[in-house]
């Protein structure tokens, strides 16, 4: 029964294109990583100015 699986995963490979026209997967992690490192600044230097605008001032 082994053999009778390999073989149908190995014919339905043979005839499946293979796309290559993306990026590398160690590449397309990296630009995720660095757009959710800028989004996460983003939100951290909103919510300091947000906090900043709203403190109470000692007179």
């Amino acid at each position: 029964m082994k053999i009778i699986h390999e073989s149908i995963g190995l014919l339905l490979q043979a005839r499946t294109p293979r796309d290559e026209r993306g990026l590398s997967q160690s590449t397309e992690n990296a630009i995720l990583l660095a757009g959710a490192a800028v989004i996460a600044l983003l939100i951290i230097t909103v919510i300091t100015q947000y906090v900043s605008d709203n403190l109470p001032t000692s007179a």
